[in-house]
């Protein structure tokens, strides 16, 4: 009987061992307010805003205000050639240009991004009006079927391309607000709408001035253009109806002349000198000085 006894206890201890684990596992769980193994946290809402980026330059809140969008960012790289890719050049450039500007002193400056990071179409023109900007400017770099397509651009917001160039361009931009072909939001508003707001506000002219005194820089820098007017594109991030706004297209970065000045920090410096100059000149102008 004895020998009975101890083998029913032998084989009973494993299960005893596994029940008091249980007990104390749940004991301690219940102590704790629930389960060791499980975190929560609160996921933000999808229509809440993004976060505003730092704003640089004089304290003074009375002094003008640019928001710089360098396009693109994160799982979004834009056109690219070799090693090249649109988001790091347009982040280069825009770093660029805010440096300029803030050496110039009397403006301040706010990226919409400071880091290889993804921006929603919808958020950038958000954040330039929450900010209260006086300008924007989205910087990009171009690609073409034809490598022998070269040269800068300037685009303001219009409900038709004046060009093939446009459409395409409007095409490819408008298509970064989605991950293969889905719509991230439907936030867009529509493009005449916009266009009516503008007219009212004056600010569709303010582009136009914008955007021709950096074509005049950049012919002064003797940069080359790919068209010598102000291009009109429907191009979403250009959506702030009370903020003057371009796209400033650098170059093409799948030309071969292209390629090697935007991705030199000598071409960087020279684009970026022209677009910061001519924001100081509209700012003077409209100052009245």
């Amino acid at each position: 009987m004895s020998r009975i006894i101890q083998t029913l206890v032998i084989l009973s201890a494993p299960l005893a061992v596994l029940v008091a684990v249980f007990v104390i596992d749940r004991a301690a769980g219940i102590a704790g307010g629930g389960g060791r193994y499980v975190v929560r946290f609160d996921l933000p809402s999808v229509n809440a805003p993004v976060g505003l980026p730092r704003v640089d330059g004089p304290p003074d809140s009375s002094r003008p205000l640019v928001v710089i969008d360098p396009g693109h960012g994160g799982f979004d790289p834009g056109a690219g050639a070799d090693a090249v890719r649109e988001k790091d050049v347009a982040l280069q450039i825009a770093r660029a240009i805010r440096k300029d500007l803030l050496d110039g002193g009397g403006i301040r400056v706010a990226l919409t991004r400071d880091a290889d990071r993804f921006v929603s179409l919808g958020d950038r023109p958000d954040i330039a009006r929450r900010l209260h900007a006086d300008l924007f400017i989205s910087i990009h770099a171009d690609s073409a079927e034809n490598d022998s397509a070269r040269g800068a651009s300037v685009y303001v917001l219009s409900e038709k391309g004046s060009s093939q160039a446009a459409r395409r361009i409007a095409e490819r931009e408008n298509g970064a607000g989605r991950i293969n072909g889905v719509p991230i939001s439907q936030e867009n508003a529509n493009v005449g709408a916009i266009l009516l707001d503008l007219s009212q506000r004056g600010a569709q002219a303010g582009s136009a001035d914008l955007a021709g005194l950096i074509l005049r820089e950049l012919r002064e820098a003797d940069i080359r253009l790919h068209h010598g007017r102000v291009e009109t594109a429907a191009l979403a991030v250009l959506k702030a109806p009370d903020i003057p706004s371009v796209l400033f297209e650098t170059g093409y970065i799948n030309n071969a002349q292209d390629y090697a000045f935007l991705s030199s920090k000598k071409g960087q410096a020279v684009i970026a000198g022209a677009a910061a100059q001519a924001v100081r000149i509209y700012f003077a102008r409209k100052a009245g000085v």
